[in-house]
């Protein structure tokens, strides 16, 4: 099934093709940029105030909520939502044991204990029969992960979070504008949680984060935590934080948001290139390829594949200059700073299976044919070796 040695050393000299390649995304985009910090920097005016403003009517129309609430990243506003429900020690949060590490992390960053959950083997996505089990009388808040670009099943979960009282944050840091059964990831649930972070599809140029959510008292109590609970100014109530947005940053997705629908549309045209290209090779049954459901649109933040001896392809994918990264590595319960949570391998296999199997490829919506074409010849030459 193997190519030859020369096809080999010939495919390790072609251009390299990055996981990411921002630059693509900026050069069209360049001037307007640096206009709109232009603008920032004669205003003098950087921390919240007209350009924070703006962007929050904005990404609220986009996303169909009554208030989107800027952050300082992805992972203050998970920490953001948490404070504002009053979860704390004592409490337990559902969540996937499969995530970017921040899912759990802010949970146990305000006292509480993450209470994990395997995944779906497909979606990657919380497992919604594994919930009702994980439910106890310390069960304050349920947290699904939307992984990938693809919603978490919400119908269950919504209707396991009704029949206990229990609020639902909606982790979409990856999601931004993806739906289940037409609603907009993040506004489902109690609150929904995005990230900015510069490879998300609407990237900031650097940290940036935001909140969605449809309950006015929660937002209100969004916008006094993320400014040290002050209010009026140097007059606490709460511990707050410092989660405000810079107006820099601000400017530069406000430039950018206009786009994001069709950066999102090229990212799932180039899936489904991709899915007609390993249809094509001679990889079938030896890597699975992501799914989408029928009932959700998938934004394709990542196209994970599964692939045997994924380390060994991985090393000879970069060998051949093809980028990839590996999301993610080890599962919470597998996490040497979890270990106090008492879990051990076997626990939740499916998470475990993905951890160790899976592969994220370039999917960028400025990736071309010929490099998609790269990169599955890559993949077939690397599965051979």
């Amino acid at each position: 099934m193997g190519r030859s040695g020369d096809h080999y050393e010939m495919m390790k000299n072609h251009v390299p093709v990055p996981l990411l390649d921002l630059q693509a995304q900026y050069a069209p985009l360049r001037d307007q940029l640096l206009q709109a910090i232009t603008r920032v920097c004669d205003s003098q005016r950087f921390i919240l105030g007209p350009e924070v403003e703006a962007l929050e009517q904005e990404l609220a129309s986009h996303l169909g909520v009554a208030h989107a609430l800027t952050m300082s990243s992805g992972t203050d506003a998970i920490l953001a939502v948490l404070m504002a429900l009053g979860i704390g020690p004592g409490d337990e949060v559902i969540t996937p044991t499969f995530s970017f590490f921040a899912t759990a992390g802010c949970v146990v960053r305000v006292g509480a204990t993450p209470k994990l959950v395997d995944i779906d083997p497909v979606t990657y996505n919380m497992a919604p029969a594994s919930i009702g089990a994980a439910i106890t009388p310390r069960t304050r808040a349920i947290m699904p992960v939307h992984l990938y670009g693809q919603t978490a099943d919400m119908d269950p979960i919504v209707e396991a979070a009704s029949k206990h009282g229990i609020p639902i944050i909606e982790d979409a840091c990856q999601a931004i504008g993806a739906e289940y059964k037409g609603r907009n990831a993040g506004s489902i649930g109690t609150a929904g949680c995005f990230s900015f972070f510069p490879s998300k599809n609407l990237g900031a140029f650097g940290d940036a984060g935001l909140v969605t959510t449809n309950d006015p008292a929660l937002a209100k109590e969004l916008v006094l935590l993320r400014n040290h609970g002050a209010e009026p100014k140097y007059y606490h109530r709460r511990i707050g934080g410092n989660f405000r947005l810079d107006a820099l940053q601000a400017a530069v997705l406000r430039v950018k948001l206009p786009h994001l629908q069709q950066w999102s549309s090229e990212r799932v045209a180039n899936a489904g290139r991709y899915d007609r290209l390993f249809a094509a090779s001679r990889l079938d049954g030896l890597i699975t390829l992501p799914t989408a459901m029928p009932d959700r649109s998938h934004i394709f933040n990542q196209y994970v594949v599964r692939v045997a001896e994924r380390d060994r392809v991985r090393a000879a994918l970069a060998a051949a200059g093809v980028g990839t990264e590996v999301y993610y590595p080890v599962p919470f319960h597998l996490q040497e700073c979890f270990a106090s949570l008492g879990h051990r391998r076997g626990d939740f296999p499916e998470a475990e299976l993905a951890a160790d199997t899976c592969l994220a490829l370039p999917i960028y919506g400025e990736l071309t044919m010929e490099q998609q074409q790269a990169v599955v010849q890559a993949l077939e030459d690397a599965i051979a070796r």
